[in-house]
């Protein structure tokens, strides 16, 4: 435990910003969690007296063409933005660890099988492929959520199958196999859990895509619904007021959006200079 304290201390040492990534993560998880006390009005309730006014003490981030309430949209959005994030990318990440660690310790038939899919699908671009998967399941959070996970699912795939690949002749795995543990085991308890620490790290960095999909799908309509609160819905709402200099409608959601974007790829930087030494100067 000490030295696994050590570890955290010398990889903080060395990185000052993975403390200021540690600090907006934990910011915007509060906001997800407690977002709906924490905003100062309805969300979703309209005042067409109020449209359109600039940020002011009583509106901070101004109101928007139904005088809505800025700051209370972008707060609770915070909460279904993070969900349908972490929803995809732990659906990716449990089924491309569990698929690419089996081709990588079976390999034959199953991991040319596997590989050609995984071709196809990086032969797309990624987001036109996830506007296809939300086109044909309908609009709704779960499509959302299934499109960036098929999108995601072939970067945990590859990357587990490298990793078992480089571990399957190991003598840790050996012996495993040698004291009578079936493969399912073997994979279970053997291989996933040593392989954890790069997944995890590429788990973080998806995390910051998946916020991004999101956000984009919605922006064009594929995404959640109006008028559910959204930083992609309220981007697309507020761009064709830019021109008029209703400036506030876009750049709060948007900056939002890219603050939730820098702290998951700053985390993804701090995590892999802790779960690998080796990256550390």
């Amino acid at each position: 435990m000490d030295e696994r304290w050590r570890d955290l201390r010398h990889a903080l040492a060395e990185n000052p910003l993975t403390i200021l990534a540690l600090a907006l993560l934990a910011g915007l998880l509060g906001v997800a969690v407690f977002g709906p006390w924490l905003a100062p009005y309805d969300p979703l309730a309209t005042d067409t007296a109020m449209a359109l006014r600039p940020p002011s003490a009583a509106h901070p981030f101004g109101t928007d063409q139904l005088g809505r309430d800025i700051l209370s949209r972008v707060i609770v959005a915070t909460r279904l933005d993070l969900a349908i994030a972490g929803g995809a990318v732990a659906l990716s990440l449990v089924l491309g660890a569990v698929i690419g660690a089996a081709c990588g310790y079976f390999g034959g038939a199953l991991d040319r099988a596997v590989g050609r899919v995984v071709d196809v699908l990086m032969a797309f671009p990624l987001f036109a492929l996830a506007m296809g998967v939300v086109a044909a399941l309908g609009n709704s959070v779960s499509s959302v959520v299934y499109a960036t996970a098929v999108i995601n699912l072939p970067f945990y795939i590859r990357l587990a199958r490298a990793e078992t690949g480089v571990r399957r002749e190991l003598g840790y795995v050996e012996a495993a196999r040698i004291g009578g543990s079936s493969h399912a085991r073997v994979l279970r308890v053997v291989l996933l859990p040593n392989i954890a620490a790069p997944l995890a790290v590429q788990a973080s960095v998806n995390l910051g895509w998946a916020v991004l999909n999101a956000a984009g799908l919605s922006f064009i309509g594929l995404g959640v619904r109006a008028p559910t609160p959204e930083w992609g819905i309220m981007v697309a709402e507020g761009a064709g007021f830019i021109v008029s200099g209703q400036w506030w409608l876009v750049a709060f959601p948007g900056a939002a959006l890219m603050l939730a974007v820098f702290a998951f790829n700053l985390a993804g930087d701090g995590l892999r200079d802790l779960l690998d030494p080796r990256s550390r100067t």
